[in-house]
């Protein structure tokens, strides 16, 4: 069973600003309590994240994932799953669109495990990996806005 789902919230940041932070691959475990390690293994041209690898953990359940970045400019990010432990689908993306004060995100997530699991969980999974998407995120922009 696949669960999913769609956050939106502001961030007082510039989307250019979101995107670099997105990028910073080896920052993820700093801000993002469910990535215990992440690397990127290939760039993009750009020099943008391409293939990344990274072991997560959420309620008890630790998966070692491989995923394909995408990007388009500044205005979004996406990924998809290339292999994974415990995951059978995970398809996610940041959408960003300029404001008046920052930015508006539009962050998508759609899972699905490999093991069964009581639908309860694997939404709490969701839930939790919407959080740290949204208001973990800002937090983590926040500061390096703040330090620079």
């Amino acid at each position: 069973m696949a669960v999913k789902g769609t956050r939106e919230f502001d961030i007082d940041a510039t989307p250019a600003a979101i995107i670099e932070a997105l990028a910073d691959i080896e920052d993820l475990p700093s801000w993002s309590s469910i990535h215990k390690s992440a690397s990127v293994e290939t760039r993009h041209p750009d020099g943008r994240p391409d293939l990344v690898r990274a072991r997560v953990s959420a309620v008890g359940i630790t998966d070692n994932q491989k995923t394909h970045y995408e990007w388009d400019g500044d205005r979004a990010m996406h990924w998809t799953l290339v292999e994974s432990s415990q995951q059978a689908k995970q398809v996610g993306s940041y959408r960003l669109t300029p404001t008046a004060s920052g930015t508006h995100v539009v962050f998508d997530l759609e899972l699905a495990l490999k093991i069964p699991l009581p639908g309860f969980l694997q939404r709490l999974i969701l839930s939790i990996s919407m959080d740290t998407a949204s208001r973990d995120l800002a937090k983590f922009i926040h500061r390096r806005e703040k330090a620079r």
